[in-house]
């Protein structure tokens, strides 16, 4: 049985890898939702099936489906990829699994972020998102790892780490007065040092464009940590 943790990563020497680094496997969660989905999420459930079969060649996959789609999205899915029933409310497993953190014997744990469907009721994306809020849990219990409960709403896509120390993060997520109203920049990245073993933020936070990206809620896919605590930023063409 897996366990609460009431210290914080930080103080039991545990830290966020880059997500660059070797790993044990990769989470996927089976898309069903038709208010997200076209066409009752077939095109998604196939392209997702496609993704899983391609990771599948070089590491295991694991994919969480509801009672509801269980049998189909393992009749669908390579015999390869263990299909788990996991209740949720959308696919986003980036955002509502766990952020695995690692010491330096190599133990992993679970950081169980607070999940509100990038949100809440002020500007979310549905709701209830109750279901999502207990992935990260039930992921920890699959995979055997205590877990600890971050005091912090955010989402996983909202941080990015080069494993060295240094934390990119997202403004319009973490500073959204819909996230964490209550707690202050200072306070917030405090959390976050405790929670991934970062020691640097990096400065100015990464910011979205809002005019061409009607996302403004995660970490930006063109950024990213590659080590050595240097940022590496793509862009397109103005």
């Amino acid at each position: 049985m897996t366990r609460l943790l009431t210290r914080t990563p930080r103080a039991d020497g545990y830290w966020m890898p880059g997500e660059f680094e070797r790993h044990a496997g990769a989470w996927m969660i089976w898309p069903e939702r038709l208010d997200n989905w076209r066409d009752g999420a077939r095109p998604a459930q196939r392209a997702f099936a496609a993704v899983a079969a391609a990771i599948g060649q070089f590491e295991p996959v694991s994919v969480a489906a509801s009672s509801a789609q269980y049998e189909f999205a393992r009749a669908q899915l390579p015999p390869t990829v263990r299909v788990i029933e996991i209740s949720n409310n959308d696919a986003w497993v980036r955002d509502t699994g766990p952020t695995f953190v690692v010491n330096a014997a190599g133990r992993r744990r679970a950081v169980d972020w607070q999940f509100n469907a990038w949100g809440g009721l002020d500007g979310g994306l549905y709701f209830p998102w109750d279901q999502d809020d207990l992935v990260a849990q039930k992921l920890a219990a699959v995979e055997g790892v205590d877990r600890y409960r971050a005091p912090l709403v955010m989402e996983g896509g909202a941080i990015h780490s080069d494993g060295q120390g240094t934390l990119l993060v997202t403004e319009q997520c973490l500073l959204n007065r819909n996230r964490n109203p209550q707690l202050s920049r200072d306070q917030i990245e405090s959390l976050l040092r405790d929670y991934t073993g970062a020691t640097t933020i990096v400065a100015g936070w990464a910011r979205r464009d809002q005019r061409r990206d009607r996302w403004p809620r995660r970490q930006p896919g063109l950024l990213r940590a590659a080590g050595g605590g240097v940022p590496h930023v793509s862009g397109e063409p103005a």
